[in-house]
């Protein structure tokens, strides 16, 4: 994941809001909001590298929150396996609704891309 800073022409910062995973896939979830748009949950599994393990050197995962708007895009992610390496491109979103206990949110991945990747991460 990243958010950076990029100097335009004229030399000001304009603030980027990107996100680059690749990782494995996991739980894939299609689901209708109240709005009736679709939406496609997903999971992306990336291993930390070798510095980040435990103390017994297990290795130790981030499982990230993503989900895709575009109809398309869903369909494609849909017939691909759980575990496939995949590399998804977009930006972080934080999401509000309400819920049975009032007010909830939670920060996501919004997959503006996606790929079946072909090497290891």
């Amino acid at each position: 994941m990243s958010t950076s800073t990029k100097a335009t022409a004229q030399g000001a910062s304009t603030i980027v809001n990107e996100v680059h995973l690749i990782g494995r896939l996991s739980g894939r979830e299609t689901r209708v909001l109240p709005s009736g748009a679709e939406l496609l949950s997903f999971r992306v599994i990336v291993d930390r590298p070798a510095r980040d393990r435990g103390p017994s050197g297990s290795v130790r995962v981030d499982t990230l929150d993503c989900c895709v708007w575009q109809s398309r895009l869903a369909r494609r992610i849909e017939t691909w396996d759980d575990g496939e390496l995949v590399e998804v491109n977009g930006v972080l979103r934080r999401r509000f609704w309400h819920s049975g206990s009032g007010p909830a949110s939670r920060v996501e991945g919004e997959g503006r891309s996606a790929r079946r990747h072909t090497s290891s991460p």
